[in-house]
């Protein structure tokens, strides 16, 4: 059995492996990695012999890191990655190119339906009723999104935002509030199976599933990189955020946030933005705009997010989908019983 990894910014692992009374018998490492001295990668593999198959990532790196001396140099890759590929070739975790992507086009929804439809369609990703999909937002209405975590009160100004018509609805997911005004940001969700990041911390499994997106960006024109635990960045600062929410069913819920041309004078009256987070937002002093996308490509929204649309579809193999009825008929209850509740909303004050 076969199987490969990529190192997010790192080398290609590849292993073939043999099974016998559950357990690797048989182990044989390869890839463009570097490695010193010659003999560690018999001690690699040999360390792997006799590892029952149900051994997670991390436990088959643990055998790998206890069984190498402390002079053993591994460059591009390290003993958990090698794990990762040993799972892959078993069967356990899989990789982009084993599964085909919907692909939903921007659709123009309130707000609040698309953080329903991030529950929808990824507990049907859990249940393998859909496959993994990739799909952008676009809306009609002003909103404030809250990570999952983040109290009303600390950040948000409810005046203000009542005051510009801007309503409150808070996600499944973690991370940080997002402005969001009609055109404003780029927005999209990825939901895939947990398989696809089988192995991989969720500092990793950020980088891992954000690397469709770095050669989008430069197919715009964009020198980007990945900043732990959750940022893109480029030369002249932060572009993006990404947040992740996992459901115990089967699936992630991975989505990011691309600031186009946002208000800052708005944005820092409706939210509680403190100095470090302005900073970090990209806004140096009253009446600037956030515009990294805007400014760094000279393209509209619309362009960038053809590109981006053009680019995943020629990396992965992918298929033209929709939102079906039954799926905009559940985020719309979930909107009325859950995402526009006080309770809910106010679930942290």
């Amino acid at each position: 059995m076969h199987g490969e990894y990529k190192v997010p910014g790192g080398k290609l692992v590849a292993v073939d492996v043999e099974v016998e009374d559950g357990e690797l018998s048989q182990v044989a490492l390869s890839g463009d990695f570097f490695l010193e001295p010659d003999e560690a990668l018999d001690q690699i593999t040999g360390a792997l012999i006799g590892a029952p198959i149900a051994a997670g990532a991390v436990a088959l790196g643990e055998k790998i890191a206890a069984a190498l001396p402390a002079d053993v140099s591994m460059v591009g890759f390290t003993p958990e990655s090698v794990g990762i590929a040993v799972r892959r070739a078993l069967g356990h975790a899989t990789s982009w190119h084993d599964h085909t992507f919907d692909v939903i086009e921007p659709v123009v929804l309130a707000p609040a339906m698309h953080v329903a439809l991030d529950e929808v369609i990824t507990r049907e990703v859990a249940a393998g009723t859909r496959p993994p999909t990739l799909r952008f937002w676009d809306w009609d209405s002003p909103l404030v999104v809250l990570g999952s975590f983040q109290s009303v009160r600390n950040e948000v100004d409810e005046e203000a935002a009542a005051r510009h018509g801007i309503g409150i609805v808070r996600r499944i997911s973690g991370g940080g509030a997002m402005f969001m005004e009609p055109g404003n940001c780029i927005t999209y969700s990825l939901a895939v199976p947990t398989s696809l990041v089988d192995g991989l911390s969720f500092e990793q499994s950020y980088q891992f599933l954000d690397q469709w997106v770095m050669g989008a960006l430069a197919d715009v024109g964009i020198t980007a990189r990945y900043v732990p635990i959750n940022d893109i960045v480029s030369e002249q600062g932060k572009i993006a955020g990404a947040a992740q929410k996992r459901i115990v069913a089967g699936a992630v819920l991975h989505h990011v946030t691309m600031a186009y041309d946002i208000d800052a004078d708005k944005m820092t009256q409706v939210l509680r933005i403190g100095r470090e987070k302005i900073s970090d937002k990209g806004i140096t002093s009253s009446g600037k705009r956030v515009d990294p996308m805007r400014s760094q490509t000279g393209m509209t929204r619309e362009d960038i997010i053809a590109a981006f649309l053009a680019h995943f579809r020629a990396r992965y193999d992918t298929r033209t989908a929709g939102y079906t009825d039954a799926e905009l008929s559940a985020a719309r209850e979930l909107v009325d019983a859950k995402f526009t509740t006080p309770a809910w909303t106010y679930r942290v004050p």
